[in-house]
């Protein structure tokens, strides 16, 4: 891993863009790593694009600014690539693009015409069958993963178990339905 390993997610609200940030950075930091999970604020609403960051690194990090040069951008919402430059600040030699649709990276790579490392995860459909809902986001986080190799699976599964029992105590199917489609991510992200 680099030094400073930047990510930048790109959501709806609702989608979960900016709970996907904190969760992954807090399993980061359960490992040792020092991390940032910030979100961009603006006039945020549901169905609104918005914008959450990652900084993970071995040691202190002592900047605090915003991303503009992103190792990963995950897209959580695939409608989102005619409205935003997703891949503004993304180099295409060594940026990695982590895409939420059916289509193949190749597809996506034609489309937007981004020719450097692209993977694909349909994390709607994990979210729907393993969550019941539409939300993106911990499937994203799977897909993540695997391509970053930041942490292992279990490590991200073991945290996001403590992180979501504390809220969803009282519903451990939410909790479950989670842990498989993040595993379900990790197992069908496609690409390089």
């Amino acid at each position: 891993m680099k030094e400073i390993f930047e990510i930048r997610w790109h959501g709806r609200g609702g989608q979960g863009a900016k709970t996907a940030a904190l969760l992954f950075g807090d399993a980061c930091l359960s490992t040792g790593k020092y991390i940032q999970a910030f979100p961009e604020y603006g006039p945020e609403r549901m169905g609104a694009p918005v914008v959450s960051f990652n900084r993970i690194s071995s040691s202190p990090i002592r900047i605090h600014s915003g991303i503009e040069n992103p190792d990963v951008v995950v897209v959580l919402d695939f409608t989102l690539i005619e409205q935003v430059n997703i891949c503004e600040g993304l180099d295409e030699k060594n940026g990695i693009l982590l895409v939420n649709t059916p289509l193949s990276p190749d597809e996506i790579k034609n489309k937007i015409k981004f020719f450097g490392k692209v993977y694909t995860v349909d994390a709607s459909k994990i979210a729907i069958e393993t969550i019941g809902r539409n939300i993106p986001n911990t499937p994203m986080m799977g897909a993540l993963v695997k391509i970053t190799k930041i942490l292992t699976l279990e490590e991200v599964l073991n945290d996001t178990r403590k992180k979501l029992a504390v809220k969803f105590r009282n519903k451990p199917e939410v909790i479950e339905g989670n842990l498989k489609a993040i595993e379900r991510a990790y197992n069908e992200v496609k690409g390089d």
